[in-house]
């Protein structure tokens, strides 16, 4: 469990980092809806992993050389941003939780599910 220190500038900075990547005009970024859903911060304040869902992906390996080339601007801007003494190196990871998410939901809506009639379940069996 992160102290309230780490938490707060893990919040800080996935604010900031969701502002930014909304300015940078690599086109390799802009595939679809892009928005940072976690941020995880070592105690030291040295690293910095950044986790990225994006919807309408459309690949997944030019996004994430475009996140790796612009993270050297996005540090810099996070530095000017937020106050920090040292300004963590930013790691960046894909997070397919929301596209998982739908995949389940989707599954679901498909099932075949008989609905019990009000009528069967009033009159319970002998059995």
């Amino acid at each position: 469990m992160p102290s309230k220190k780490i938490s707060r500038t893990n919040e800080d900075i996935r604010l900031c980092l969701s502002n930014l990547l909304r300015d940078i005009k690599d086109p390799r970024l802009h595939q679809g809806l892009i928005s940072v859903t976690a941020v995880n911060t070592s105690p030291d304040l040295k690293y910095c992993h950044v986790f990225v869902s994006v919807l309408g992906l459309e690949s997944e390996k030019e996004f994430m050389r475009g996140l790796r080339s612009a993270s050297g601007y996005l540090r810099r801007e996070l530095g000017r941003r937020v106050q920090m003494r040292n300004v963590p190196e930013l790691t960046f990871e894909l997070d397919k939780s929301m596209e998982y998410g739908a995949h389940i939901s989707q599954l679901i809506s498909n099932l075949d599910i008989k609905e019990e009639t009000d009528e069967a379940s009033d009159n319970p069996s002998d059995g």
